[in-house]
């Protein structure tokens, strides 16, 4: 597992990655981790973040992902993956598309391993509240982002 830790305007992120795909996104610095890495994919991720940070735009969907989880879970990553830059759904919208509940959605959204580029941050409630994240410093970090993308002001 190849890793990569990179200074962000959120503070320190650490990516982790096979040769294949990311595997992981890390608030702070990861055990161990280097700051320079071989891996293509990780230099390639730590572009796009950049990029993302300064223009809000994200190209995210170049990247390949295999993020651990069940099959619930991964299922409901491939539809906040399909979240387009500058919209939202909310828990309910997501649940539809599974077959499942919102608080199952929430939960799976908590789970998520590779935030930001897997975008749980874009799920919040049916009636347009921010809703909980679990990343960096909680909600405060969820409204950074949505701001940074211009979903909310």
């Amino acid at each position: 597992m190849d890793t990569l830790c990179l200074k962000t305007p959120l503070g320190a992120l650490t990516l982790f990655a096979t040769k294949d795909a990311i595997t992981a996104l890390c608030w702070g610095e990861g055990a161990n981790a280097p700051k320079q890495t071989q891996n293509q994919l990780l230099k390639r991720a730590a572009e796009l973040l950049d990029s993302y940070f300064k223009t809000g735009e994200d190209n995210f969907s170049s990247l390949t992902f295999d993020p651990h989880g069940t099959d619930f879970q991964k299922r409901v990553w491939a539809e906040m993956a399909k979240i387009e830059h500058g919209k939202t759904k909310s828990y309910g919208d997501i649940a539809k598309l599974v077959n499942s509940g919102p608080r199952a959605v929430g939960g799976a959204c908590g789970a998520n391993p590779i935030p930001i580029l897997i975008p749980c941050h874009r799920i919040i409630t049916a009636t347009g509240k921010i809703g909980h994240y679990s990343g960096g410093n909680g909600a405060e970090t969820k409204r950074i982002l949505l701001r940074l993308e211009g979903t909310i002001q």
